[in-house]
């Protein structure tokens, strides 16, 4: 899929090409000398680094389909308030895993695009609850659905079950990650 197809700008995805054939260059020597599992972990890095660096190349065009104005960082927010609903902005951060400063700018920037709402936690009348609100729940979706869509457009080739068990151990590292 080009670079247009992907939602990231041509130079972008030119310069991420480019970082990547070197990479795999850097790696692909190191794997030739590494012994027994070192290789297996070294094609992972390769393999798990290209991925990062082409999701950072996408997610800032994939934040600006949702507003113009959005940081790219904030879209991770997006996600996580579509999926699990209103959430506390503690546990947004642990979610995300920023610091309170980091999210409070996050989420004051995102209010001032209309994306989120405050609202009193009906279990302890201290705290806030964080939710999309209608606007930013129609503009999430809609990229949210592109983007599904282009999933399911570069992976047509696959069986689903080859789709579910990526998204089983990509669900598995993610956990490895919290502990």
């Amino acid at each position: 899929m080009g670079a247009a197809e992907e939602g990231v700008e041509p130079g972008a995805q030119d310069d991420v090409e480019h970082g990547v054939e070197a990479e795999r260059d850097d790696i692909g020597h190191e794997a030739q000398e590494a012994q027994g599992e070192d290789r297996e972990f070294l094609s992972l890095e390769r393999e798990l680094s290209l991925l990062m660096r082409r999701a950072r190349a996408s997610s800032g065009e994939m934040a600006r389909q949702v507003h113009p104005d959005l940081e790219p960082a904030a879209y991770g927010l997006l996600v996580c308030l579509d999926d699990s609903g209103p959430q506390r902005a503690t546990d947004l951060a642990a979610f995300i895993g920023v610091g309170k400063a980091t999210m409070s700018r996050q989420l004051r920037a995102l209010e001032e695009l209309g994306l989120v709402a405050r609202e009193p936690d009906p279990a302890d009348g201290r705290a806030w609850l964080i939710r999309l609100t209608p606007d930013g729940r129609t503009r999430f979706r809609t990229v949210r659905a592109a983007r599904r869509a282009q999933y399911v457009r570069r992976l047509a080739s696959w069986e689903r079950t080859e789709v579910s068990e990526l998204a089983r151990l990509l669900g598995r590292l993610n956990a490895s990650a919290d502990t």
